[in-house]
């Protein structure tokens, strides 16, 4: 039947931080309980998510998750990530909660979208809400490298698992950073700076970012990665000697893996 809705119901560790967090990427308590179960309504447009806390929950033990369609997955990124500067300061690309990048996914008819880890431990994906016949959002990668990102990001952002991530970007970098497209090339070290810092290895990212950095690009090429050189910018200025502290404290845990 038509005009039907369902509405996911997702775990946390406290639903004080779960209103904090939502509530900074736009969305507002529609309803709220503390006994005889804490629980949260939120909203964001048509968007509508539930959560309820669970005493001695471990987000980094979560397999809570849920797929968000929307018409600009762009427009919405931008958006979250404007209002996790306002209240936390900056974007977190590491821990829990993280948000990532709206990149290229090899799945789901190569929709761009993104991934964000919430404070509860849930995996929320968004992609654009197109249809299958629809032309592809993005681009099907070509080159080597653009496709060995393609699927380290369904390894990294979608499953979780870091470690492989690492090891193909790596593997690939290696062999193609002579012959690699200015614009897959900064694409893969960014990407690979942010999986560092996921692992805790701030000199690599550092490193990683100065490689970005030493990277031709046209202007026309700048345009393209505009997403891709502001997150390294980003990353750079966090990584900074001076940086100020984060204002947040998310788990470095990371969580186990899950299916894309």
């Amino acid at each position: 039947m038509v005009n039907e809705v369902a509405v996911p119901q997702l775990p946390c560790r406290s639903i004080d931080e779960i209103t904090t967090f939502y509530g900074a990427l736009g969305f507002r308590t529609t309803y709220r309980q503390t006994r005889p179960n804490p629980y949260a309504a939120l909203r964001r447009e048509d968007l509508e998510m539930h959560f309820f806390a669970i005493e001695g929950f471990d987000p980094a033990d979560c397999y809570g998750a849920c797929a968000l369609y929307v018409p600009d997955t762009g427009a919405l990124h931008r958006a979250f990530t404007d209002g996790l500067r306002s209240v936390y300061g900056k974007v977190p690309v590491r821990g829990i909660p993280r948000l990532t990048t709206p990149r290229r996914r090899k799945n789901d008819g190569r929709r761009t979208g993104f991934t964000m880890v919430d404070p509860g431990g849930n995996w929320i994906r968004v992609f654009n809400a197109v249809e299958k016949s629809a032309p592809e959002v993005a681009p099907a990668a070509t080159g080597k490298l653009a496709t060995a990102l393609e699927n380290a990001v369904v390894l990294g952002d979608s499953k979780g698992d870091t470690a492989q991530a690492v090891k193909i970007l790596d593997a690939n970098l290696a062999r193609e950073q002579a012959t690699a497209l200015p614009v897959d090339l900064v694409e893969a070290l960014v990407y690979r700076a942010e999986l560092a810092l996921r692992q805790a290895e701030p000199a690599r990212a550092r490193a990683l970012l100065a490689r970005v950095r030493a990277v031709p690009l046209e202007e026309d090429e700048r345009r393209r990665l505009a997403d891709s050189l502001t997150l390294a910018e980003e990353m750079s200025r966090d990584l900074a000697p001076d940086a100020s502290p984060r204002r947040y404290s998310p788990s470095t845990a990371a969580p186990p893996g899950r299916g894309a």
